[in-house]
């Protein structure tokens, strides 16, 4: 509890006035409390048995004074305290997400979308109660308990030692109920998370489901993680609802000698009925603030344990560092030099040595798995090489700063990636939005024949994933954006084989246009896409087994010549 405060108490000293307004609530409403038992002993003595008139008529305004009172503080500081709680979980998150975007490709590869989505958006909103609402109701509840142990000592310092002699017996069993609540709360929030990922899961892949007719299977499999989520979070409520009868019992047992103590110095005229009267409400109120903060402390087991999940995702770090270049003016080439990969104990390259000149086209071919696209995963620093380096005009790409290098960089994947947005921000992503300039990227991608036909043109909005286009025309929108960027390294992977033949020899003549100007690189198993390449590599288990042109290596490369018999080439 110490380490969670001290995190983020920092976030606190923003928030003054809204603290000032939260503790004079907080004040209002304990005070009240304490007023409203201290009331009972004029009520009864004064008015009841005393038959005070004048008293009669001043009671009732000072009862509405206090219940307003109490009612307008408890006002205040639910909606300050709530505003500093909701605005610190929104620069949490903001941060959080700042934080897992700046990861490494690797992380994203081994951690699955549905568990950020869960620590991202659950997880900080279980710390948000902690900050604000659960914290404010702690400290109010502290200090109506302060006001009502003072009242109770002093209307009886004898009766209260009976009467809080429990307290002391309490802490033990209400910290185990709490470990324990800490605990179930990890748990739960694990589960949440596989809940979670079985959703994204499920609708990211919603196609094949349909395919397969396996929503039965799914359902059943949703219904498991969903389950344990179930048993999890009853056995959370059973352990917080023994709270109560923990309290309940030992108040019962102070409460009965109370009565026995209490009752023979009323009996013998010690204490009047309103004084004792008095006492004993102060002693029922007291023991409903304890019950509160024994509930809130095993509540904010759960923020304590969903913090602790935010904080492992903030202890993790890039490896990809920037370096401190971050003007690329051009490119001239790009070395290769001895590079080998490893994917923890896959190989994925093995010493490969290649050199690309400005103006040069570069064909990556070979099966599946031969290396070509990790080839390309270490150009834009996805991953850094394990031995060798790679070199842009004679300077290290670790030299780089990041942004300055991707910026000079577009690439086109085999996979599509298309934005809930209109078509011209699609393809400006990233850049400022030129209407004009985006005409021209999808002419040139042979995008803007279909796009032109849609009744908002280039305005019109793209499905999440896109939809409503067909696979060629939202390749051809991914290609329009990568020409947008007008990169001085353009990478095509795989970027042509959702195309027709037409479109396809097409984005083969834009390719020849733009390349005088930079330098591209081509992966592909399409004849007519690399026939033009000024040199093609030959991958195979992650080596370079032959460079040449398509002419060369028809001569000189068997493994080049069964890929261009292959079916498959």
């Amino acid at each position: 509890m110490k380490d969670f405060f001290k995190q983020y108490s920092p976030f606190y000293k923003n928030y003054k006035l809204e603290i000032f307004y939260s503790i004079l609530g907080i004040l209002m409403v304990a005070l009240a409390t304490a007023g409203t038992a201290y009331a009972i002993q004029p009520l009864l003595d004064d008015i009841f048995i005393n038959k005070d008139q004048q008293m009669l008529y001043i009671m009732p305004f000072i009862v509405i004074a206090l219940y307003a009172t109490k009612g307008f503080g408890g006002y205040i500081q639910t909606y300050f305290i709530s505003y500093i709680g909701q605005d610190i979980t929104r620069i949490v998150r903001d941060n959080l997400f700042s934080h897992v975007l700046k990861l490494d490709i690797s992380f994203f590869q081994k951690t699955h979308g549905g568990e950020l989505v869960s620590r991202i958006i659950n997880d900080i909103n279980r710390i948000q109660a902690a900050v604000s609402n659960n914290l404010a109701e702690i400290l109010r509840e502290s200090l109506t308990i302060v006001a009502l142990v003072s009242l109770v000592i002093y209307r009886s310092p004898e009766l209260a030692f009976y009467g809080l002699v429990v307290l002391p017996l309490a802490v033990y069993p209400l910290t185990r109920l709490a470990k324990r609540m800490k605990k179930l709360s990890f748990k739960s929030q694990e589960s949440n998370s596989d809940i979670t990922s079985s959703l994204t899961e499920s609708f990211n892949n919603i196609e094949i489901i349909k395919a397969n007719s396996t929503e039965n299977m799914e359902t059943k499999k949703f219904s498991v993680f969903n389950m344990i989520f179930f048993k999890y979070n009853m056995k959370a409520v059973k352990t917080n609802a023994l709270t109560s009868p923990v309290m309940e019992t030992l108040g019962a047992i102070a409460f009965g000698a109370v009565i026995l103590v209490g009752g023979s110095k009323v009996v013998s005229g010690e204490l009047s009925t309103g004084e004792f009267s008095s006492f004993i409400a102060a002693l029922f109120m007291l023991y409903t603030p304890i019950k509160r903060i024994s509930s809130l402390y095993n509540k904010m087991q759960d923020a304590f344990a969903a913090n602790e999940r935010i904080n492992n995702i903030f202890a993790i770090k890039p490896n990809i560092t920037s370096g401190d270049i971050t003007q690329i003016e051009d490119v001239k080439n790009i070395n290769f030099l001895n590079v080998s990969l490893k994917y923890d104990d896959l190989v994925a390259l093995k010493n490969i040595n290649l050199e690309v000149k400005k103006g040069e086209i570069l064909a990556l071919v070979g099966d599946s798995g031969g290396g070509k696209s990790s080839l390309i995963n270490l150009l834009i620093r996805f991953y850094d090489v394990n031995s060798g380096e790679i070199k842009i005009d004679n300077k290290n790409i670790k030299d780089f700063d990041l942004q300055a290098l991707r910026d000079c960089v577009s690439i086109v994947t085999q996979r599509v990636y298309i934005f809930n947005d209109t078509i011209a921000s699609n393809v400006a992503y990233g850049q400022e939005l030129d209407e004009i300039k985006v005409i021209e990227a999808l002419k040139k991608a042979h995008a803007y024949d279909f796009v032109s036909k849609m009744k908002k043109g280039i305005h019109t909005t793209l499905d999440e994933f896109g939809t409503n286009l067909s696979g060629g025309q939202r390749q051809r929108i991914a290609i329009a954006r990568a020409l947008y960027k007008e990169p001085k390294i353009l990478i095509l992977d795989e970027a042509t084989s959702a195309l027709d033949n037409k479109s396809e020899s097409i984005i083969s003549e834009v390719i020849n246009e733009v390349s005088p100007n930079r330098i591209t690189i081509v992966i592909a198993h399409r004849l007519s896409t690399i026939k033009n390449a000024s040199k093609i590599a030959v991958f195979k288990a992650g080596e370079i087994v032959d460079i040449g042109t398509q002419e060369e290596l028809l001569k000189s490369s068997q493994e080049y010549q069964r890929l261009y018999n292959s079916a498959n080439f």
